[in-house]
């Protein structure tokens, strides 16, 4: 339990800073079915979400569509309560929808970024954009209206085929595909167990500084209302930006963490809770959480390749 303390204290004192890349502008969305066999004994279920990949004109961020609408949802009914409240008691129920991973490219600096969730806190590691290196075709289709070109490539232990768009010509794609003249708006693998099926393509919508304003500001005499399990980040949300609010870590410190909740995720609860409360000088309170069954994965996105 100390150690575990320890190593959470540090965490929450290392945020990442808004500052260390610029914030890009969202020009067009790419909208997908993923759909990911993540169970080999179960293949008529395989995990579906509906994703997007924000694109900017020099970045790129790739995140759940399902969960940027249920948030979207959530909030509002919110606020609706809140206003409507003579105490202010909200009571609603809550569903849970969409991955909150979030993957953020930079071409240009050879930049990326993951965003994790875990439990009360957003966690941010840092790495090199991977190397990904394709064979580009001649073969040519056309999806929703975009003009297209094949390439395939040999990627994190699986044979993918993608589809990229010259039209669109920054060098980004949906989880950690990179590295075509153009967006990739569409990518399998060779046995079609890990899919980015297109699923259409739209002009971004960019708010007004007026609209961005009122965004953030709080609303009659309401104080500023943060949300667990959402990201804090009032404005547009086609700024393509790492989340400020996230805490900076690296991918070994992370798969500690991820292990400590799951041997224990009350223990783990509990010394992250007194962790935060003595970076600001208050009690820990006393968790309880509950996890429920968690979902067979044998066979991961990512496979060891062999030798």
């Amino acid at each position: 339990m100390k150690k575990q303390l320890l190593l959470c204290t540090a965490l929450l004192t290392s945020v990442f800073s808004a500052s260390a890349q610029k914030p890009d502008t969202a020009q067009v969305l790419v909208h997908y079915k993923f759909s990911h066999v993540r169970d080999t004994t179960n293949r008529d279920h395989p995990y579906t979400e509906n994703m997007v990949l924000i694109v900017g004109k020099n970045a790129g961020a790739y995140k759940s569509y399902d969960k940027q609408l249920q948030d979207a949802l959530f909030k509002k009914q919110v606020q609706e309560q809140v206003a409507n409240s003579p105490d202010g008691h909200v009571n609603i129920q809550r569903r849970s929808s969409g991955s909150g991973v979030e993957y953020y490219q930079y071409p240009n600096g050879k930049k990326f970024f993951r965003k994790e969730p875990l439990l009360f806190n957003n966690y941010l590691i840092t790495d090199v954009l991977p190397s990904v290196e394709w064979k580009i075709s001649g073969d040519t289709a056309t999806l929703g209206g975009l003009h297209c070109q094949k390439a395939v490539t040999h990627f994190k232990g699986r044979d993918y085929t993608a589809w990229f768009c010259p039209d669109l010509p920054l060098h980004i794609g949906p989880w950690k595909l990179n590295g075509l003249p153009g967006v990739i708006v569409e990518a399998y693998d060779t046995r079609k167990e890990v899919v980015f099926k297109f699923d259409g393509v739209e002009k971004a919508v960019i708010s007004t500084q007026k609209d961005t304003q009122a965004a953030s500001q709080p609303q009659g005499n309401q104080g500023r209302m943060i949300m667990i399990g959402m990201d804090d980040q009032p404005g547009d949300p086609n700024i393509i930006q790492p989340p400020a609010n996230a805490i900076k870590t690296t991918e070994k410190e992370f798969a500690k963490l991820q292990e400590a909740m799951r041997k224990d995720p009350n223990a783990f609860a509990q010394s992250m809770a007194a962790a935060q409360a003595a970076s600001q000088g208050r009690p820990a309170p006393k968790i309880d959480i509950r996890i429920g069954p968690q979902p067979v994965i044998n066979n991961p996105i990512e496979l060891p390749e062999k030798k």
